[in-house]
């Protein structure tokens, strides 16, 4: 499987890749199977990856957005992703950020079941979001639901969803969210 991870330096293409398994590309390849664009929170999108994402439309190649930069607490994840659904396209968040009593991510919800995943442990657990959480996502998981159900099941496979995933790459956070990503195109 052929992954091009495109991206400013500053949101840490390089590294993305080497988790994922993937090469990092300069300009367009439609050889690929699945691209991911690395944005980070803070620094936004450079003008180079927005050119590729749109190179990319006709061919329909799967895209991810991995958002990096959410370990700085002046980093806001809700704003990358403003970012790249004005820039891009239309994205979808599977999962939004949780943060620890001073503010660090620490975890992620899973807006498809509301469970959460928390990667303070090693390995991360994942439990039960609480009762206020489930209050505080219900609108971001209702929008997320009804883009999940227009663009069908195989949506993200067929070019025509593209999820943005919170990544954190040195605490793992959002690097098992990408791999499972990466299998529905391998399946």
């Amino acid at each position: 499987m052929k992954i091009h991870v495109f991206g400013h330096e500053g949101a840490d293409p390089e590294g993305l890749a080497h988790a994922v398994g993937g090469a990092t590309r300069a300009g367009v390849h439609e050889d690929c199977d699945l691209a991911i664009f690395a944005i980070n929170a803070a620094q936004g999108i450079d003008p180079e990856t927005i050119s590729t994402w749109e190179a990319l439309n006709e061919s329909m190649v799967p895209r991810l957005i991995a958002v990096t930069g959410i370990e700085g607490v002046e980093a806001d994840f809700d704003d990358a992703v403003l970012l790249a659904n004005r820039v891009f396209d239309q994205t979808v968040t599977p999962f939004l950020v949780l943060h620890d009593d001073v503010g660090i991510a620490c975890a992620l919800i899973d807006l498809a079941n509301l469970r959460v995943v928390d990667y303070s442990s090693s390995p991360p657990t994942i439990s039960d979001s609480e009762p206020e959480h489930k209050t505080l996502v219900s609108e971001f998981r209702q929008e997320y639901l009804e883009a999940l159900d227009i663009a069908g099941e195989d949506g993200f496979a067929a070019g025509m969803l593209f999820p943005a995933i919170p990544v954190w790459l040195e605490k793992g956070i959002g690097v098992d969210i990408l791999q499972s990503y990466i299998s529905k195109i391998r399946s």
